[in-house]
């Protein structure tokens, strides 16, 4: 796969970036040309004459760099984007394994309907391949171990999730606050409904472990109106929200996720500044806004703030940012940092054995095990999410369980792995500070409505603020693609 670095002007775009500038120039209805004449003859990394930059986007993430990338393809220069971590890509992180392979232990999966990331990934070059689900999964309780087939899902009952889908129908994806059910459905949990679906008690684990994948806990602490709302996103199926097959999991990013964020910070080169926090935003009521970062002053007339909500809590703002909007950031639930485990073999021996590698644990470290090996299976990969409680968090003593407890499923072979990573998402990255939004009940009710308002001149991204597929890489890149276009109307107005 080639690349092709952006050119030094935009008057220089070769013809297929022409194409699709012009893309962006028609969705935002001329707003792109307006600001490309605007910025005519301007430097690619420069500033306008008095220092002030048309745009300061915070965070590298899908959003952030998305939102970045359109600026750029729309002639709009003038902009810089802030990331405090080391690297870019967000909640997206490859964990590179010898011989040039890689295992995702961030977020991974992109499924039908998902076409904002599945557009992006084809303009990057990016290739895409199916989850491996083939053969039987291995399902472990206590002492006991069954193999099933379960046909690309988790098992989850079909009336019952019937049921989900059809309640779905009355909550928007994009604004679950304004259902017209909303008094009655945000009082409960999801657990508070599946109370009284008559769930046999065998069959319970498995909506525990789909729930707490989806939603990122366990269905008691899931708001059910929040659930119902990214069921709605799933075209209002639940099956395509918790399977593989034709599912939200159907689909993997060849090179891994974080590859698409990679590949959109080299096209930006150094406008995208790395280790450099953001502690304090100034003046976003006024015409110019002033951000302190760790490595200096930066200041801008519109800022795209591509983070997770209850990051923003770590920002200082002057003056105070509105109640209702800070009402919001303070009660943001930042509790399911989630950890991710990737096992290495040599080859995928369970393939021989007609399993599929995936592994459902009744009770134990952990909630789902499954193959992430490459493409064309040169080595074995087994990913899996554990609960941290259950698994110690000293890496040795927990690939020593992991193995013990992998070689249960699936033979002796799995205690000779060649590699191992633990990301727990939790430790040493305080820029993530959950990954999953775990909304409990009555919070939309109470924040929904300060969710994406702009404040002044604080433009809100970021997958939580995405009309569908909220919490996924395609909302990211949605909220990306949203929050640009505001930008550019903006200062076409300006």
């Amino acid at each position: 796969m080639s690349e092709k670095s952006p050119p030094e002007k935009s008057t220089n775009l070769p013809r297929r970036q022409w194409l699709k500038a012009a893309g962006v120039a028609a969705a935002a209805g001329g707003l792109a040309l307006g600001v490309r004449q605007a910025n005519a003859g301007a430097a690619n990394t420069a500033s306008t004459d008095d220092g002030v930059l048309d745009v300061a986007i915070i965070g590298a993430g899908l959003a952030g760099l998305t939102a970045a990338r359109d600026l750029q393809l729309a002639g709009c220069n003038s902009f810089v984007v802030l990331e405090a971590r080391d690297r870019v890509g967000g909640r997206t992180l490859n964990y590179n394994i010898e011989g040039g392979y890689v295992s995702e232990v961030g977020g991974q999966w992109i499924g039908p309907g998902q076409t904002a990331v599945a557009d992006l990934a084809r303009q990057l070059e990016v290739g895409t391949f199916p989850t491996y689900y083939d053969g039987k999964t291995v399902i472990l309780g206590g002492d006991g171990r069954m193999e099933i087939d379960l046909k690309g899902t988790f098992g989850t009952d079909e009336a019952v999730s019937g049921k989900l889908s059809q309640l779905s129908r009355d909550v928007p994806s994009g604004a679950p606050w304004k259902s017209p059910k909303v008094g009655e459905l945000d009082k409960l949990s999801v657990g508070d409904w599946l109370a009284k679906q008559n769930i046999k008690p065998e069959d319970r684990f498995g909506w525990n472990a789909s729930i707490t994948l989806s939603g990122g806990a366990m269905p008691a602490k899931m708001g059910l109106l929040h659930f119902l709302s990214m069921i709605n996103s799933a075209d209002r199926d639940y099956s395509q929200l918790d399977s593989i097959k034709h599912s939200a999991q159907e689909t993997r990013f060849i090179g891994g996720s974080q590859i698409l964020s990679i590949k959109m910070a080299k096209q930006l080169g150094d406008k995208v500044r790395l280790s450099t926090p953001v502690r304090a935003i100034s003046g976003w009521d006024r015409d110019v806004v002033t951000l302190q970062t760790d490595h200096g002053e930066v200041r801008a007339r519109k800022v795209i703030m591509a983070i997770h909500p209850a990051l923003c809590q770590q920002v200082q703002f002057n003056p105070p940012l509105p109640e209702k909007r800070a009402a919001l950031q303070r009660a943001w639930p930042a509790h399911s940092p989630a950890r991710k485990t990737a096992m290495v073999y040599r080859r995928p021996f369970w393939r021989d054995k007609g399993l599929n590698g995936h592994i459902i644990q009744a009770s134990g470290p952990v909630i789902w095990a499954f193959d992430n090996s490459p493409p064309g299976g040169e080595i074995g990969v087994i990913n899996a999410f554990v609960v941290n409680a259950q698994l110690p968090s000293e890496q040795d003593a927990a690939k020593s369980i992991l193995t013990e407890l992998y070689a249960r499923a699936w033979g002796h072979e799995a205690l000779s792995p060649v590699a191992y990573h633990d990301q727990d998402w939790s430790r040493g990255d305080p820029w993530t500070i959950t990954c999953v939004s775990a909304i409990p009940p009555g919070f939309w009710s109470a924040h929904g409505e300060a969710l994406r308002p702009p404040c002044g001149n604080l433009i809100w991204s970021g997958t939580e603020t995405a009309e569908i597929w909220a919490g996924y890489m395609d909302g990211a890149v949605r909220s990306g693609h949203q929050a640009s276009l505001q930008v550019l109307n903006a200062l076409r107005r300006a």
